[in-house]
């Protein structure tokens, strides 16, 4: 049994990762910045199971402070702000919260004792790749970012990589592609898509020939699982991925026809109406990762097909709505 830190711990994997650890009998800590608006609902599955520490990433002293008072064995390291859109418009507030506070927790651990015997696993992203001209892309592809939140995730991982070959700090980076299953954000493509067929609005597909591959959230979270469980992913950089490619306009008419949805009612090459400034070019034509490093050195592959898992995913709001 391990003392594993989350940071992020209520938002969407960090949430579905702190329930498996605890099933696992781990002693787990999740870091939650003050927000006074915040839906309890979002933690309440786990608040009785995981021991809640106020702290935030963007500061150094908190971060520091929190590490100091939990003293944890792994730190898991998924805070960050994540709506690729939204970053267009406030690209200062992605780089603090996701490459500050990823330096934040970085140059925290190397204050504790001991720190090259402590694990850091850090949340990545497939955006980083950007736009590449071999398909899959594998992990030693040069990162050519494309967006605000790119870059910031971009910059992090080149962070955490250069800690480990100038510190000696124990990470392990975690690139995965779109992962899907939220239970109170709507506002991500199989969510947005699923909620507003079963209230019969209008559809909206931006980038209908964008190649893009989704992963269930089970299978996002066993890779971290993984991912902190085996000696073999430490000091070492991970793509997570299905590697089954889908264009948008496919994951659409797929999921208009399991709902039933009249496919004429399928807006292409637009965004909806109150969507955030994006610019077209940015989108990527491909993001298609090769994850066979992280199934043969620390044995993880997917387990849910993207036909299983947006069922799951119709399921619950469809009882949720």
């Amino acid at each position: 049994m391990a003392k594993i830190l989350i940071t992020g711990v209520t938002g969407f994997i960090g949430s579905h990762l702190a329930l498996e650890l605890v099933k696992k009998n781990h002693e787990v800590y999740g870091l939650v910045k003050h927000v006074s608006n915040r839906n309890p609902r979002m933690y309440k599955e786990f608040l009785n199971n995981v021991t809640l520490v106020n702290g935030d990433v963007t500061s150094f002293l908190s971060t520091l402070n929190a590490l100091r008072l939990i003293n944890p064995d792994v730190i898991v390291h998924l805070a960050a702000l994540s709506p690729v859109s939204l970053s267009f418009e406030r690209p200062f507030e992605y780089i603090q919260a996701n490459l500050i506070g990823t330096m934040n927790i970085g140059h925290s651990i190397l204050e504790l004792p001991d720190f090259k015997n402590r694990r850091l696993v850090v949340a990545s992203t497939a955006e980083v790749y950007g736009i590449q001209k071999e398909q899959p892309v594998k992990e030693d592809a040069i990162l050519s970012p494309t967006s605000p939140y790119a870059v910031s995730k971009a910059a992090a991982d080149m962070y955490i990589r250069m800690m480990i070959s100038s510190y000696g700090l124990n990470a392990t980076v975690i690139r995965a592609t779109n992962s899907y299953g939220r239970k109170f954000d709507k506002s991500f493509m199989v969510e947005y898509l699923i909620t507003e067929m079963l209230r019969d609005n209008k559809i909206y597909v931006g980038a209908p020939d964008s190649v893009r591959d989704y992963m269930h959230v089970d299978d996002h979270v066993n890779a971290y699982v993984l991912a902190i469980e085996n000696q073999n992913s430490q000091m070492d950089v991970f793509n997570v991925s299905t590697e089954y490619g889908v264009t948008n306009k496919e994951l659409a008419l797929n999921i208009a026809s399991e709902l039933d949805f009249d496919q004429n009612r399928i807006v292409l090459g637009s965004y909806p109406p109150d969507y955030p400034y994006r610019p077209m070019v940015s989108d990527q034509p491909f993001i298609l990762l090769d994850s066979s490093k992280i199934r043969s050195k620390i044995g993880w592959s997917p387990k849910m097909s993207l036909d299983e898992g947006i069922k799951r995913v119709i399921d619950y709001w469809s009882r949720a709505t």
